[in-house]
Parts: C-alpha cells; structure tokens; sequence
C-alpha cells in the first residue's frame, strides 16, 4: 500500500505531495535509529554482563529459579547476556514490531530460543497468568530505558508498571540504582543558547544597542533539555561554581513513584560569580553494593578514567530561569521538580539565619510545574540560533558587508527568519526597510515576536513587516518602490541540512521583479564545500557491529543496512560536528557555486571531480557545508573554520550543523595504508532543491 506524504520543501519553499510505500517510516526510524551506537558502547555492555551474572547467582544462591523480564529488549541482547549466565527463563519485551521480529531472529540464531520468549507488545500491555503472555512474575527485572535526561523516554511509568504487575516483591534489578549528580556553572557561551545579549552598532550617529524585549530577558525558556557531548566543551568555555553534589537517586529494585516531585540539596558556592546553568548527568550501579557502575560523568569531573564515547547517553545542560549572582560561602537551595519525563532546576538564596522550620517554609514556595516560554523565541529559535543571534564576530561581518552596499536612498528588503538584519539596514542608514519572516508555527506567526523586538528599540514606525509569501509580494507591500537591496543571512528555522537554506535564492527568484535594475543582492553568491574526514568516534553510528560480547547481531546490522537503502543511503545527514572531533584527510575544496545575482535557473547544476587524500587515516566519510559571500573578500561559513594543526584537527561553526556521508566502504578504505583520492558526482536538483551525491574510493 502507498500513502501520499505531504511536506513542505525546505529548500524550494514548496508544499509537495510524495508517494511513500507503508514501509516509509519504519525504515526512517531503523535508519536514523541509535541501535549501532548502543552495541557499540562496550563499556555499557561489559557493565550490563557482569550486573546480570551477579544477579542471577544471587538469585540462585537463594535456592529459586531465575526468571528474567527485560523491557525494551531491542535486539534481544541483555536477555541473551541473562540466558547465558544461567536463567532459568526469559520474558523480552519489545514494542516496535520490526525490532521484536529482529529479536526473534538474532535469539534463534544465537540458539536460546528455549529460554528466552520476545514479546511484541508495551510492557503495560502484558499479562501475567497460565494464559498470560508471561507464566508467573519474574524475580529478575533488566530494563535499558534511559535517555541523555535518565527518565526522558518513560522509565519512571515503565518500572511503576512493572512492579505492581509483573515482578514479584524484592525482585533483582539490573540496573539496582540510578544517580542524578549537578554541579553549578557560570558560562558566557552556554546562557548565549538562551537569552539574545544587546547589540552595538557603531552607526554615523553614534554607538546604537539593540536590546531584547523584556519579556524575552525575564522568559524561563523552554523545558526541553540541552543534551550535548559535554566533553567537547572547553574548560575555558565555563566556570564551576560548585562542588559536584547528588541530586537525587532511584532504587529499582523497589517500587517507583512516576508521579511529579522534587528534590532539594544545599550548595555552597566554592567561587562567586552569576549562577546560569546546571550541568548533569548520572550513573548507573548495575548491583546494590555499587561495585560495578556505569557512569556519564565529563572529563574533569573523573579525570584519571578512560570516557567511553557514546551517543545515546551524554551530558545535560539546564539553563535556570534567570541569572544569579553567588557569593563563595553563601548558602543556596538548588531544586530539581520533574514529572514523568523531564527535569527543570530553580535556585534560591538561603534566607538570614535560617533555621530547620524555615526550611520547611521554603519547601512551600518551590514552582512544580515546568517552565513555559512566555516570549515565543524559544519556541522559534532553537539553542543554536540564539548562539549564532549572539556570535558577535559574525555579526560584525554582516555590518561590514551592509556598510560597502547600502546609500542613504537604499530600499531594503530582507528575507531570513528572525534576523537582526532588517535593523542592521535601519540603524546603518537605509531609507526604507521591510522583512519577511517566513517559518511559522500553528501557534502563532513569528511577527509577533517582531513586533515586540521592535516595540522595545522605539523602531515600529521604521521596519515593516510584509505578512506574505515572495511569490505574493506585491507593488503595494514595497509602497510601490523597487527593491535596490535585497538581504538574507540567509537563515530559516525548516532548514536541517546546510543546503536548505537555499531557500533565499528561490525567494529572491520569486521576488525578482519587484527589483530595481541595478540592484545589489547579499549575499551575493553562495558556495558549497566538502572535505574527506576520519572521525575520532562518530562513525561508531553507522558501523555494523558483528559479535557483541560473544553473541551475533548481524542480524541488526542487515536491518540498518537495508533501511539505509531504502532511501538514506545517497543523502547526508546533519550533525554538529563541533561535538564530534574528526581530522581532515583532504584539503576543503568548492564543488558548487549558486550565483544569487540570477535567478535559479531552470536547469540541474552538476559536477564531479576528485579530491585528493593528504594524510593517512580511515576515510569515514565528507563533511560538507555553505559559504556564503556576503559582499567582496567577505563571507560567512558555516563549516569549517580552520584545520588547526599538522594532524589535520578540525574546528567547526558552533552554531550549525554540518552534513556528513558516511561512506558505505569505510572497512575497505581502512586498509588502504598510502593516501590516494576520492572521485565525487554532486547534483543539484533546481526542481526539487536536492542535492544528490555520490562518492568512490
């Protein structure tokens, strides 16, 4: 059966109707899944082995059959890991259908299909009883339900479920315990994902400063968290406040509350400064003596151990609802509310001479709903845009671009979503300025944030905001004047990959006869770039696995494979590749031009060539990024930055995500000792707005 899928074009700006077979999401769901990331965390492995074994001897230890319930099974490995260490039986739960019919395969393949039953259903859904799907209650209870947040995927309901339903009182857990640890921390570069700092801008009347609306300086942001490889994070880039403290810890051995709560700890601040943020992780002890543990624990915190890499599992950011400033030595309350599935931090001052009653007092006034953005930017903007909004030096090169191109007699109209640049244009002397915002939610329409910002500079009889589409722009929106400069950043909140933001050239096609002649577009043309690269551990996601800890999972590695096929196999995908240290292998090299002083043209832009290797290394894959070349000897990148060293590091833009291909043949290219070259095909569809690729080694 086909279903037709509408979607919005990213790059052309087109509602599109595309034919998907019943199969599409499933294999969209395999093929961007994190399975290969999971089998190759060998630390969480060995880990999940060992608190098994030890489980399952205590269990026999005291005379009884070992009965296993492992919820979320996917591949069927940790109950695989339970039979072969011993258990009487296994109960695999699995809900995503595909998966549990993996898991049949691989135990069957494996030869413990007599131990081990996998069944496709929610675990809330499963029954206990002679005709039940599980005999009796298991006394042995594995579970890996966990997320970067610990309780994001629904753990908490999950074991809630599981103990009053379908394992036995006293049970053995694997994990035993989980442990929340925060430490408090100051960092420019960390609140700049969430509060727009003012901007200044030397015009020819004086230093002028933006500043954000107030209800965007006093707004709580979103809940969501910011879960980030926090061990590519500088320790220049932040400032610990506080010792690491224990925010809270989960038994699950025992029963478990879901319901909303919270916990609260005492912190004394070992160094003053302005308290913004929380960093968190946890670890996990796989046995109630805490012997064998797990942790996500950063680079300073556990300097002296080996981190193992993992995708699935990293480091949280949560940002407080407004800055603090702390005094070394003075006591604070930091709160941790959550509900089922995600955690929110407040931080308060300990009153003068408190005592244990007023504590007690304080309790009362803690917030147990969650945040709420009241302002709209952060339901607009995601983190990394309120970085970019806030990279001075950046916008420091489009001020200098706008400088070179615009008069005093300048009819400016800009296209990006939420961009400073209509202002930038005001304040540098245009004589008429008007924007377009073209991402919008069902919530509400982004002028509106617009009109706030305008509202809180005095600048609302100065910019106007055209509620239309380019190919709607009429005479009447632009007061019946052409165009003489048309700006973008170009910037738009649908754009996932660097590509996409390609939009501004289809807009600017759209709009073109409402140019003046002579008119000046910036940016004026935009190029896209592609290195070869190793990656230290990001190939880890698209890698087959094989044999995991003694059992064979090809199987998986069949199932991704094929779904990669299905479509993804000859697209990019994005990542920010900031948090994932690669070397370049090849110099970077301009494969195509998109000259924005035309318009699109109606024919495909096609190239192909090769690119030579430099160094010796796995070539794993291209990185490929836009640059965009704002006016002469001026452009903006939004890839690489510089290769830093003679071992060919990377640095990247740190507020963008990069595309990358992983090859298909990274074994075969492994052994190949000498450097040699990549041959490429890349084309763009104008059509469509997509960019096929196509790499040889």
């Amino acid at each position: 059966m086909k279903t037709f899928c509408g979607r919005a074009n990213p790059t052309t700006g087109s509602m599109e109707w595309l034919e998907e077979g019943e199969d599409y999401d499933y294999h969209q769901e395999i093929a961007r899944s994190r399975y290969a990331d999971m089998l190759h965390d060998k630390d969480r492995n060995v880990k999940y082995y060992q608190g098994i074994r030890a489980a399952v001897s205590r269990v026999k230890e005291r005379g009884e059959k070992a009965i296993v319930l492992d919820i979320g099974t996917g591949t069927g490995l940790l109950s695989m890991m339970a039979a072969s260490a011993g258990a009487d039986f296994c109960y695999a739960i699995e809900v995503f259908k595909p998966m549990a019919n993996a898991a049949v395969k691989i135990v069957e393949k494996n030869g413990f299909s007599d131990k081990i039953k996998v069944i496709n259903k929610h675990s809330t859904e499963v029954t206990v009883g002679p005709d039940g799907d599980m005999e009796c209650r298991a006394n042995i209870l594995v579970t890996e339900l966990f997320d970067t947040e610990l309780i994001g995927e629904g753990a908490l309901p999950t074991y809630e479920h599981a103990h009053k339903y379908l394992v036995q009182e006293g049970c053995e857990a694997v994990p035993h315990r989980a442990t929340v640890y925060v430490q408090l921390v100051e960092s420019r570069r960390m609140w700049s994902w969430k509060k727009l700092f003012p901007v200044h801008i030397e015009a020819e009347d004086g230093e002028k400063i933006l500043i954000p609306p107030s209800e965007m300086e006093n707004c709580p942001g979103v809940p969501s968290v910011c879960d980030i490889q926090l061990n590519q994070m500088p320790s220049s880039d932040f400032s610990t406040l506080s010792d690491v403290v224990t925010m809270f810890s989960v038994d699950f051995s025992k029963p478990v509350q879901s319901a909303s709560t919270y916990y609260r700890v005492q912190l004394e601040p070992v160094k003053s400064g302005k308290a913004q943020i929380v960093l968190s992780w946890w670890d996990i002890d796989m046995d109630p003596l805490g012997m064998i543990n797990c942790t996500m624990a950063p680079y300073w915190v556990k300097p002296t151990s080996a981190l193992q890499w993992r995708d699935h599992w990293m480091q949280c950011v949560y940002f407080l609802p407004r800055e603090e400033p702390v005094l070394q030595g003075e006591k604070l309350y930091l709160t941790a509310c959550r509900d089922e599935y995600s955690v929110w931090y407040n931080l308060q001052k300990a009153r003068e001479g408190e005592n244990k009653a007023d504590e007690e007092e304080h309790k009362a006034d803690v917030p147990v709903e969650s945040p709420v953005c009241r302002c709209r930017a952060h339901l607009l903007w995601n983190r990394p845009r309120f970085g970019e909004l806030n990279d001075q030096s950046r916008t420091h090169r489009y001020i200098k671009a706008l400088r070179k191109v615009l008069k005093t007699d300048s009819v400016c109209l800009c296209i990006s979503d939420g961009s400073l640049l209509p202002v930038l244009a005001h304040y540098l002397g245009a004589k008429q300025v008007q924007c377009m915002h073209l991402s919008r939610t069902d919530l509400y329409h982004p002028h509106e944030l617009w009109q706030a910002f305008l509202k809180a500079n005095n600048l609302e009889d100065k910019i106007k905001i055209i509620e239309a589409r380019p190919e709607l722009l009429k005479p009447s929106h632009l007061e019946d004047k052409k165009i003489s400069v048309l700006v973008g950043e170009p910037f738009f909140t649908t754009s996932l990959l660097p590509w996409h933001n390609l939009y501004f050239w289809y807009a600017r096609t759209a709009v073109s006869t409402h140019l003046a002649n002579n008119a000046t577009v910036l940016p004026q043309s935009a190029s896209l770039h592609m290195m070869i690269v190793e990656f230290q551990d990001l190939w880890r996601i698209r890698s087959p696995c094989g044999i995991c800890e003694g059992f064979d999972v090809r199987t998986m590695d069949d199932m991704i494979k094929d779904s990669l096929n299905f479509r993804e196999s000859k697209e990019a995908e994005p990542h920010p590749l900031w948090e994932y240290p690669c070397k370049s292998l090849s110099d970077p090299q301009e494969v195509l031009t998109f000259d924005f002083t035309k318009t699109v043209p109606q024919h495909c832009l096609s190239t192909e060539g090769s690119v030579k290797l430099l160094r010796k290394g796995k070539s794993h894959g291209a990185v490929l990024w836009m640059e965009y070349h704002l006016a002469a000897d001026i452009s903006v990148s939004t890839g690489l930055m510089q290769v830093s060293n003679e071992k060919g590091n990377c640095e990247w833009n740190p507020h963008c995500k990069q595309a990358v291909y992983f090859f298909s043949s990274v074994i075969e290219s492994e052994i190949l000792s000498d450097p040699t070259a990549v041959t490429y095909t890349i084309n763009f569809d104008t059509k469509t707005g997509e960019i096929a690729m196509d790499f040889k080694l």
